[in-house]
């Protein structure tokens, strides 16, 4: 290097200089430190300077040492270091005699040192920085005689300012600056900025609370990305799951963001990078109320921020650590009181404006404290010093300041206050809730609200008011029922990227077969999964909502049947029961023991399902399932038998009570019996028109031995019908056949998927049909027979959001879903059917006609009968 002349030598640091900024978009700053550091040295060998290329050195220096100062203080968190060399860059700009070249230099010193004090939180300084940094980009634009060659500086500017107009809740602002980076980003074809900006836009929405237009922004992003081979930005993955935690899906935000740890934990990360995933896994684990995987993973990213020097991020990790420590409290007999004393003291510590909602955050847990422990003049007044919320405060926020405000009614003595409080809040989540997407983030909404609407159920309680509780009940749970169906269709790209699940799932069968490894195949499969997952939470749509069910509606509806609504409230169980136009209150005991008796006898069902199962083992396995059907019919049905009578039933469950098969229950063997996530639910899919359909479709997927013979029988009660079986029953032919349907009835393996609920699925001649797909059609079937596992399962989310294969074509509009809670035996279920369609050509009532085929062997036929009977 000492034999190239000085110009040669400018040109090397220069090289040095891209590859070093290349290394730290990577997030790799010592390996970009050293290569920095080799270039000055460079520069400084060159002595004395040459006159004819001094500017180049010069400018070169300056480029150099502003990447410098920006890495090392990326490596130290040492901002007020970083700022400093910053200025020290300053002077050196100044000595620049070209006013185009000096106002480039001080556009991009400018932007490092705005972007310094945004990534600590100190948005409102940074934007007279942004301000600065434009305005000289403008003026080289304007007097450069290459204006177009650093568009790029220009695009990044306008979009990081928008950032932090966003991060300040300026949005007016914040999307005219990304509106503008946008469309010059694509119009110089900057792909690469395109995303980086989407992004922004992503994080835009999110904020202004339109989560799937959010998560389609940063969808965008990810492809672009990945179409340039660009490695994901944490950040990107980091807003992804901001956005889960938005529409209250906490569980797919901790595996997305325990991925990225696990991903930072392989390779060499920057601190506070890992520090803010942490600090959003600390987040998730909170809303699933895993107290001690949240107060560790807050603890870590404190520690975190703290070296990083972001004021903002410490102080969240900080409510996130105190919020954790009084729900444990709050969970527990007593509550210390030191607690409420730290809550208020952390919030006084907090400056305003910059930690105003985390001040007023640790008041609201300081005053549920408070108010537990019968300090009520002090809750009053701390109470007072929480601001109402703005226009962009977090829905978090708010539901926290309606349950501090109810809860205060409560202790004041005034129930009907703190209802009103309840009311209003869940007024407020319907908004949140009626912008969302599809099945997935409707449904996980309820999470924001849950805690209100558990108030609600126990203050009704405590007076025993049976219609009130139903109207409650009614108005706090499976709210996703209470939209009107609005499909059109799936989308195109969903539609591939499920296709391409679909054929990995098959190659995955084959494999397994021929005896090959599928580890490969395996992580392929679950990525696309992913992906799919993913394009739904934004792709789908629901129509508005349906006003709640009141009483005199249900009851009109009834006529001679009886609706049993079982509700808990901490582990006390009780049921609401409508008959003969009279609504009434029934405590039933532990809800922990009604569920583990129902768990067990799941549990026993599946063992019971195996064709050829050994004559003494089925003994033993019926013996026990006899025992836990008893447990639960005493429990739950004996208590009621003299309010209903031998009226049919419809039944809302509640939490684990979704997977009891009712009809096994010796009260409710041959009894009509419909289960409903709501009277709501129940009460539209009574009520809804649908056209006067004749077509009948009958399908028979792979591996079924009794499943011949069951469709030939079949075809006898319904002879004009569209029958698929072999190679015709593949996905889109038979999708193509259901639409419009009156029946489509399928005789094949399916599974439930309980953590991905939208993708359990029905296994036909070219691979799986999933439940994703179900939600799709434009007119889902009037009724749906499922001859196949488990597929009446749900995962059950908070707020009784029941998600699965059969629920979601209940929301999207079919009438009735017939399905097993649990495994069947191929032939039992043949046999099942065949009584059941004997009994549905005289009964022409599919709870009457269920309930007479269940009755001959009730532990073998676990079908319920789902949404309108």
């Amino acid at each position: 290097m000492t034999n190239l002349d000085p110009s040669e030598v400018v040109d090397e640091v220069r090289k040095l200089q891209r590859a070093a900024t290349d290394a730290s978009c990577l997030a790799r700053y010592h390996e970009g430190v050293r290569l920095l550091r080799r270039g000055m040295g460079l520069l400084d060998s060159i002595h004395p300077v040459p006159e004819g290329i001094r500017t180049d050195w010069l400018v070169t220096r300056i480029r150099l040492s502003s990447t410098l100062v920006a890495m090392s203080s990326e490596i130290s968190g040492d901002l007020a270091a970083g700022l400093a060399g910053l200025d020290d860059v300053r002077l050196l700009v100044k000595t620049v005699d070209d006013p185009v070249l000096r106002a480039e230099l001080s556009g991009a010193l400018n932007y490092n040192y705005a972007a310094k004090l945004m990534a600590v939180g100190r948005n409102e300084e940074s934007l007279g920085y942004f301000d600065a940094s434009i305005a000289d980009k403008e003026y080289r634009m304007a007097h450069a005689a290459d204006p177009e060659s650093r568009m790029d500086s220009l695009v990044r500017s306008l979009s990081s300012r928008g950032w932090a107009h966003t991060r300040l809740g300026n949005v007016q602002q914040a999307r005219a600056d990304l509106t503008r980076s946008l469309e010059l980003a694509e119009k110089y074809e900057l792909r690469a900025m395109v995303a980086d900006v989407r992004r922004n836009l992503g994080t835009l929405a999110l904020r202004t609370g339109d989560v799937p237009e959010a998560l389609r922004f940063y969808e965008e992003t990810e492809r672009t990305y990945r179409a340039l081979d660009m490695e994901l930005p944490a950040l990107l993955r980091i807003e992804q799951a901001q956005a889960l935690l938005a529409a209250g899906l906490a569980d797919e935000a901790g595996r997305h963001l325990d991925d990225l740890l696990l991903e930072m934990s392989a390779q060499p990360s920057v601190a506070r990078e890992q520090a803010r995933v942490e600090l959003y896994r600390a987040s998730a684990a909170l809303k699933n109320d895993e107290l001690d995987l949240a107060r560790e993973m807050a603890a870590a990213a404190r520690r975190g921020m703290r070296r990083a020097g972001c004021q903002t991020c410490v102080a969240n990790a900080v409510i996130i650590g105190l919020h954790a420590d009084v729900r444990a409290a709050l969970h527990s007999a007593e509550v210390p009181a030191a607690l409420p004393t730290r809550a208020i003291r952390i919030a006084a510590k907090m400056p305003s404006p910059m930690l105003a909602e985390q001040a007023a955050t640790a008041r609201m847990l300081a005053v549920r404290l408070d108010i537990r422990r019968g300090n009520l003049k002090r809750a009053v007044e701390t109470l007072q010093k929480v601001p109402r919320p703005g226009q962009l405060t977090p829905i978090d926020y708010r539901m926290l300041r309606r349950l501090c405000r109810a809860e205060l009614a409560v202790a004041q003595g005034s129930r009907a206050k703190a209802l009103t409080e309840i009311r209003s809040g869940l007024t407020e989540l319907d908004a949140v809730r009626d912008r969302m997407g599809g099945l997935d983030l409707v449904s996980g909404t309820a999470l924001h609200g849950q805690e209100l609407a558990d108030l609600a159920v126990k203050l009704v309680l405590e007076r025993s008011d049976a219609r009130r509780l139903f109207v409650w009940l009614e108005r706090t749970r499976a709210q996703t029922y209470r939209y009107e169906p609005l499909s059109a269709g799936t989308d195109p790209e969903l539609a591939a990227r499920v296709a391409e699940v679909r054929g990995l799932g098959q190659a995955i069968q084959e494999a397994q077969h021929d005896g090959h490894p599928i580890a490969g195949l395996r992580a392929k499969y679950n990525e696309r999964l992913r992906e799919a997952q993913r394009l739904g939470w934004h792709t789908g749509g629901w129509g508005r909502p349906r006003p709640v069910a009141g009483l005199n509606e249900v009851v009109a509806q009834l006529g001679e049947r009886a609706l049993v609504s079982f509700a808990a409230s901490g582990d006390e169980l009780v049921a609401v029961v409508v008959a003969g136009g009279e609504c009434r209150l029934v405590r039933l005991g532990s809800a922990g023991a009604a569920a583990e008796s129902g768990r067990v006898l799941n549990v026993d069902l599946d063992a019971l399902a195996p064709d050829n199962l050994p004559e003494r083992l089925a003994e033993v396995v019926m013996a026990s399932a006899r025992k836990q059907a008893d447990k639960l019919d005493a429990q739950l049905i004996q208590p009621l038998a003299e309010v209903f009578g031998d009226r049919e039933l419809v039944i809302v469950p509640t939490g684990p009570l979704y997977a009891v098969p009712w009809g096994v229950l010796p009260g409710l063997r041959g009894r009509p019996t419909v289960v409903a996530p709501s009277a709501g639910a129940w009460l539209a899919a009574e009520l809804t028109k649908s056209p006067r359909a004749r077509k009948i479709v009958l399908v028979r997927g792979p591996g079924l031995a009794g499943a011949r013979g069951e469709l030939e029988k079949l075809t006898t009660h319904y002879r004009t019908a569209t029958t698929m079986t072999g190679a015709k029953a593949t996905v889109k032919s038979v999708l193509r056949a259901m639409d419009g349907a009156k029946l489509a009835h399928f005789a094949a393996h399916g599974a439930h998927e309980p953590e991905n609920a939208l993708f359990s699925r029905l296994e036909l001649a070219d691979g799986a049909l999933f439940g994703h797909e179900m939600a799709g059609l434009r007119q889902p079937p009037r009724q749906v027979v499922f001859a196949a596992c488990e597929l009446a399962l749900n995962r059950i989310r908070p707020g009784d959001e029941a998600l699965g294969f059969a629920s979601a074509l209940l929301a999207s509009g079919s009438r009735t879903v017939i399905a097993p809670l649990s495994r069947v035996g191929d032939l039992a279920s043949a046999a099942a059917m065949d009584d059941y369609y004997r009994a549905l050509a005289v009964r022409d009532s599919p709870a009457l006609a269920l309930a007479d085929a269940i009755a001959v062997d009730p532990f073998r036929r676990p079908f319920v009968c789902l949404g309108s009977g």
